[in-house]
């Protein structure tokens, strides 16, 4: 692919239902300039101490790197430097022009709403731009908003499936379940890969009875009152 532009793309992504979207609003941008891209995500704690959800997100960035071109997956890990200082050195390393990040209340991106970011960029690396999306933190519907994820899977029951927690020999499919909150039940969302697209399924009493993706991104919005 000829860097038509001379332009390069970073996607800062954070764990949660967002960096998928904040992925695809960097390819359309490298593809329309047939320019590289890169996606760069930071955490304070090393690798190995990462939690199921987190690397279960960072699986999935990988893979989206994998189906474009020119991607490439950065993982700052073990980071104890602020946010900004990082993604302005991998902007530096890669001679980045354009930087995307998702407006967030989440206080690891040190609240982008409140301007800390940006405005830390701006003199680190004032002459890259800067797409700020908004985005949303939890995943939520009209009957109210799901527990942090867990790491969960998909067995085969007859014509259906049971979630289970445990890895057992029939396993089909790994990925992580949202329970609803203030339910004894395990109701909810089951998000994971399959044909390298992400789906969400109803989970009703532990059961998935079909694989069919429910559109929830219509349903997201950004809730600062939740800490």
């Amino acid at each position: 692919m000829n860097n038509v532009y001379n332009e390069s793309i970073l996607v800062c992504v954070y764990y949660g239902p967002n960096g998928e979207r904040l992925i695809k609003r960097g390819c359309a941008i490298a593809n329309m300039m047939k320019s590289p891209l890169y996606i760069l995500t930071i955490d304070p704690k090393p690798f190995d101490e990462l939690d199921a959800e987190k690397l279960f997100y960072i699986e999935q960035w990988k893979e989206y790197a994998h189906s474009h071109a020119t991607a490439q997956f950065i993982m700052k890990d073990n980071e104890s430097r602020p946010v900004s200082k990082v993604i302005a050195e991998v902007a530096r390393d890669n001679n980045i022009t354009q930087i995307i990040l998702g407006q967030t209340a989440h206080s690891r991106w040190e609240q982008i709403t409140k301007g800390s970011i940006i405005n830390s960029l701006v003199r680190e690396i004032p002459f890259v731009d800067l797409h700020i999306v908004s985005v949303a933190r939890y995943i939520r519907d009209e009957e109210g908003i799901y527990e942090k994820g867990v790491r969960a899977y998909l067995v085969k029951d007859g014509e259906h499936y049971k979630l289970s927690f445990n890895h057992e020999k029939h396993t089909e499919y790994e990925g992580i379940f949202f329970k609803e909150v203030d339910t004894d039940f395990d109701n909810g969302i089951f998000r994971f890969m399959k044909d390298a697209a992400t789906l969400h399924v109803l989970v009703s009493d532990g059961m998935v009875t079909e694989l069919k993706n429910v559109d929830i991104s219509t349903a997201m919005g950004l809730d600062d009152s939740v800490e």
